[in-house]
This record gives structure tokens, C-alpha cells and sequence, in this order.
């Protein structure tokens, strides 16, 4: 099967766009509690259950040490849900992205592409729209119900930004090492996972300066690439953060799963993590808000999310993917 070729099926189901305003993520979850219980039910099949009560306790209790911001947040939705995972799934960051920001084509502002690649079936299916809002106003967050952090979200009049993981980092030359020795360095950071940081910086965040500005100087948990598009066609950057420094590139700019402007020794993420990168190098210029641009590498088995978004127009499209083909009809938000 082609997966690029049937991007539309008007059988598909539709993405809800849902108003949780400033109530935060436990009335999101009320407001579509079959999503909800079918992304912990994924869960449990990618994870087991036994592994999930493990991640749930062991979440808690580093959520806990960090006196964390949110965690009252998880608990209240591990609670009114009463089922495993919602500790874990909420700090869990296995996720392989391929993100752009590049002046759009039409010259108004600057845009984001982005794909999201995760193994855990239904995260396409089951894909909403929250419209949240926090002190610094309103914003589009594309996500799941009974999650707390922003992975990717778009602010109308504001910015537009969307998170990708980096190469584990490499201190051996054994893999299992590696994740026990990045494991016990994460247990001992107090700081904000990067969902939460992108979360903190959608809700408190007013320019595209001051988000920049957090994005860089924030301590983080754990490593992270974050993509930033502004409302200047020249107003977008790649932060690639380690915990406690920032190495900036600006638009046009792509990332995928590897460093590009710090030497950082780390192992291979997702589908051919260089030959996605290099396939976005030559989209910027993709036209319009379409997905023409979802070729492969960057559209693979484990692709389950692809957005377009311009801050400045205030746009958002937006489609929810699964291993064989598209899972959604695709979202169109916005002016």
C-alpha cells in the first residue's frame, strides 16, 4: 500500500476539536473519557500491566522528589481514571519526530511541519485538538486526553512549537548500560521534563522572544529538541537542549533524532533518523498547508501524527496516522 496516497477518506473519523480553556487536562479527559481509556488501554498492550504499575510508582515518586508543578494534575487523572498508566504514559518520551520551521511559502509568517512516530497503536485514532488557555492566552494543543504536557501546540498571534527526542545518550559500549546509567542521571535532575517546559512556556509565554528565551535558558530533566516558529516569515529556530545548555539554529531549520549543532555521542532513534532530516531539508518550501510533504522516510510504519501550523495566520491542519495508513480525516483550524 501507498500510505502517501489516501490522505483523505471522508470515512475516517474526525479529530474533536475540544474547549478545555483554562480547566486543565482532568476536564479533557472527562470531556472524551473512550479516548482516554483507549490510550491507557494501548498502554497496557505496548507496555504490560505489570509494567505500567512499576512506571506508575516509580513516576509518582520522581514527580514527587522534583515537587514537580504538575503532578497533582496526574494524580488527579491516575484517580478519577482508576486504571494503570497514567503516571507512566505522562513521562514517557519514546517518541521519534521530524520537525521544520521555514517563512511560509505565501510570505505571512513563519511555519511549522512537523510528524510525530511513536509504536503505540491508536495515538493517530485517538488524536484530539484541546483548546487550552493560560495566562498568556489561548492555545491549540494537539494531544490525547489524560495527558498533561504540550509535545505539540500552536498559539495563535503568538508561536508554534512541537518537541523531538534525541539520541540516548552513549557511555558504553552496551545499550542496557547506557539506559540504566541516562536512567539514574534523570532520577537525580529536580528540574521540568520537556513536556511540562513546553507546557510552562504555552500557558506563560506572550512573544515568540520570551518563549525562545525559556526554551534556551530552563533547566531541563533530560535532553531535548525543540522546534520554535514565530509570526516573522524569519521567526523560527531548532533549540537542540542538553539539561543545562542550549545550542540554537535558525530558520530555516530542520531536526529529526540526532544532534546537528552539538557533538553529543548517542545511539540511533526511529526509521533512519539522517534520511528523514535530509528529506525535510529540501520541504521547506513545500506549498500550502497540505501533506504533500509526507514522503517517506519522514511518513513511516510508525508515524501517528502530522501537523501544519502558522502562528501568524492563526492555521492548523492537522491528521492522525497509524502503522497502515491514515487514521483521521484531516483537521482544519483556524482562520
Amino acid at each position: 500500500m501507498n500510505r502517501a496516497a489516501a490522505i483523505g477518506p471522508i470515512d475516517l473519523a474526525k479529530i474533536p476539536h475540544i474547549e478545555v480553556g483554562g480547566a486543565g487536562p482532568l476536564t479533557l479527559a472527562k470531556a472524551d473519557p473512550v479516548r482516554f481509556q483507549a490510550i491507557m488501554a494501548a498502554g497496557a498492550a505496548h507496555y504490560g500491566h505489570r509494567a505500567l504499575r512499576i512506571g506508575d510508582w516509580l513516576s509518582a515518586q520522581w514527580l514527587k522528589a522534583a515537587a514537580n508543578p504538575y503532578r497533582s494534575e496526574i494524580a488527579d487523572i491516575a484517580a478519577w481514571g482508576n486504571t494503570p498508566g497514567a503516571y507512566l504514559l505522562n513521562l514517557s518520551y519514546e517518541w521519534t519526530c521530524t520537525t521544520a520551521t521555514a517563512a511560509d511559502t505565501d510570505g505571512v509568517g513563519n511555519r511549522l511541519l512537523r510528524t510525530l512516530d511513536w509504536p503505540l497503536d491508536g495515538l493517530g485514532r485517538h488524536v484530539v485538538v484541546a483548546r487550552m488557555a493560560g495566562p498568556a492566552g489561548a492555545y491549540e494543543n494537539i494531544t490525547w486526553p489524560g495527558f498533561t504536557g504540550v509535545a505539540t501546540a500552536m498559539a495563535p498571534g503568538r508561536f508554534a512549537a512541537a518537541l523531538n527526542q534525541p539520541p540516548m545518550r552513549r557511555w558504553s559500549f552496551s545499550c542496557w548500560l547506557d539506559w540504566a546509567v541516562n536512567r539514574t542521571r534523570l532520577w537525580r535532575r529536580r528540574a521540568l521534563p520537556p513536556v511540562h517546559l513546553l507546557r510552562h512556556v504555552f500557558d506563560t509565554c506572550r512573544t515568540y522572544a520570551e518563549a525562545k528565551q525559556a526554551l534556551m535558558e530552563t533547566p531541563l530533566a533530560m535532553p531535548a529538541f525543540i522546534t520554535l516558529s514565530g509570526l516573522e516569515p524569519g521567526e523560527g529556530c531548532v533549540v537542540e537542549r542538553q539539561e543545562d545548555r542550549a545550542h540554537v539554529r535558525n530558520a530555516p531549520a530542520s531536526v529529526a533524532n540526532h544532534w546537528i549543532a552539538a557533538a553529543v555521542p548517542g545511539r540511533t532513534r526511529g526509521v533512519d533518523s539522517h534520511g528523514r532530516h535530509a528529506l525535510m531539508e529540501t520541504l521547506h518550501n513545500a506549498p500550502g498547508d497540505s501533506f504533500d510533504w509526507l514522503q517517506p522516510p519522514i511518513l513511516n510504519a510508525t508515524t501517528r501524527l502530522a501537523v501544519v501550523a502558522n502562528a501568524a495566520k492563526g492555521t492548523l491542519t492537522v491528521q492522525g496516522w497509524e502503522k497502515d495508513g491514515p487514521a483521521t480525516q484531516v483537521f482544519h483550524g483556524g482562520k
